[in-house]
């Protein structure tokens, strides 16, 4: 084997910031149960607070001599403070050392991803207020269907963001469990408190099984998972931006930022960050089945197969991070052509269902009123016309039921405010969806923001405690 074979540090380098928390903690726990003299301990802790400075100045030069992250910082630990250095590794592995590592870096990501889940759904939930009457087809298998308003179709991907948010704050709990005193899978007999180290990291609590902990990563599949599946939520968006900026549709025109010209094409405006958000999506979805791939023969407990998930996971968390990024600035520069999506409601018969609940109200059973409008809309269709344009008199060819108001009840404007069910695409119940939707987002934001705000307190900490 050669070292550029085994070394994994191009990958988790990325690592260096929560290997020297986790060595501090692991340092003081050590001077304080007696396991290493009380002056080492402080010894290593004044070398990896500098550690840690010299790292945050962008002055931490890794060796690629060294085959990972965690054996660079011991190496400089002990070139900086001699052999008091070569004490940090008592008590511990680098299995459980890695896993520790992987757990915060993980934690970090899940909070900063809520955030900026929470932005773009504030994004979504403004542009819907502001468009909850806006008129528009609603599809279903592309085809016209329903109509629905612009803010009760942005509500729906509100609504899945949310969902997307609540997985990564429900995984959060099983992520922020600290494995550190694990050893290398069996525990330690030195007389450790794993206590003490997890709560010095932020960390819930202890993880209950030594080889449970080193050797599972079903927190970094799920997180994974996560991801996919919030990137697949954005794949179906972008797919959406690209179909609604298509002259065929003509729904919306995407700003000049989040859109490029053609190369030969002078008269193109290619929808391009929409488009790759979508390609992207399969970036996640192929981490994850990697991760799982990974993960499926392996014998308890730790093996060396475990040293290629970092860069899956890394992948996952920089992908959906930077596509959340652009998003809810390309939403909120998006411009709606209401006129555009006004004259397609007119196309389509997008209130045939509403001219059969019309017949049902009226006493006739709906099977037999949907063959009624089938047939009243083929001959609209053999004609060129819309029902709209049909007379009364044409209508009752169909059914004595109907009369005068049949059209005022198959109006467009009466056909949207009628659907007030709860959940439908009425202003008035697309504005209380925007209410749960904002209360919602309120609560997971106070989760969000209270957890970062609670591990600052910890890092705080962790570095002033002499």
């Amino acid at each position: 084997m050669t070292l550029s074979f085994t070394s994994s540090l191009s990958v988790d380098a990325k690592l260096a910031w929560y290997d020297i928390a986790g060595s501090l903690a692991h340092a003081r726990m050590l001077g304080s149960t007696g396991i290493v003299p009380r002056e080492e301990s402080e010894s290593m802790v004044q070398g990896l607070l500098q550690l840690l400075e010299r790292l945050e100045a962008g002055q931490l030069d890794l060796s690629e001599e060294l085959e990972d992250v965690h054996t660079n910082v011991e190496d400089m630990l002990t070139k900086a403070v001699g052999d008091a250095g070569r004490r940090l590794h008592t008590a511990r592995s680098r299995n459980d050392q890695v896993s520790t590592d992987l757990r915060m870096f993980v934690r970090d990501a899940i909070l900063e991803i809520v955030a900026l889940l929470i932005d773009v759904q504030e994004i979504l939930t403004d542009r819907a207020e502001e468009e909850r009457a806006t008129m528009m087809p609603g599809f279903t298998h592309l085809q016209h269907a329903q109509p629905v308003s612009v803010g009760f179709h942005l509500m729906a991907h509100v609504f899945r963001l949310q969902r997307d948010a609540e997985r990564f704050l429900d995984a959060y709990k099983r992520v922020n469990q600290s494995p550190l005193g694990a050893g290398a899978l069996a525990g330690t007999g030195h007389p450790i408190d794993r206590e003490m180290t997890a709560q010095a990291l932020g960390f819930d609590r202890p993880t209950d099984n030594a080889m449970d902990s080193v050797s599972d990563r079903d927190f970094v599949l799920e997180f994974a998972f996560a991801c996919a599946q919030t990137m697949v939520h954005l794949s179906s968006m972008g797919e959406e931006l690209v179909i609604w900026t298509s002259p065929e549709f003509g729904f919306a025109e995407m700003s000049d930022a989040f859109a490029t010209g053609s190369s030969i094409m002078p008269q193109k405006k290619n929808p391009d960050v929409a488009e790759l958000v979508r390609g992207r999506s399969s970036l996640t979805i192929g981490n994850l089945m990697q991760l799982l791939v990974l993960m499926k023969g392996l014998p308890l407990s730790y093996n060396r197969d475990l040293q290629e998930d970092k860069g899956a996971v890394f992948s996952c968390y920089e992908t959906l991070s930077a596509c959340l990024f652009v998003l809810g600035p390309m939403y909120h520069s998006l411009t709606l052509c209401r006129e555009r999506m006004a004259v397609a409601c007119a196309q389509g018969f997008l209130n045939a269902t509403d001219l059969a609940d019309h017949l049902v109200q009226r006493g006739m059973p709906f099977r037999q009123a949907h063959e009624v409008v089938g047939a009243v809309v083929r001959h609209c269709i053999e004609r060129g016309r819309t029902l709209e344009e049909l007379s009364v008199e044409e209508l009752r060819g169909f059914s004595p039921l109907f009369d005068p108001s049949s059209l005022e009840h198959i109006r467009l404007e009466a056909c949207l405010d009628r659907r007030g069910s709860l959940g439908g695409t009425s202003p008035v119940q697309v504005q209380e969806q925007i209410s749960a939707a904002r209360a919602r987002a309120e609560g997971q934001r106070a989760l969000c923001y209270g957890e970062i705000e609670r591990l600052e307190k910890v890092w705080s900490k962790l570095r002033a405690e002499r």
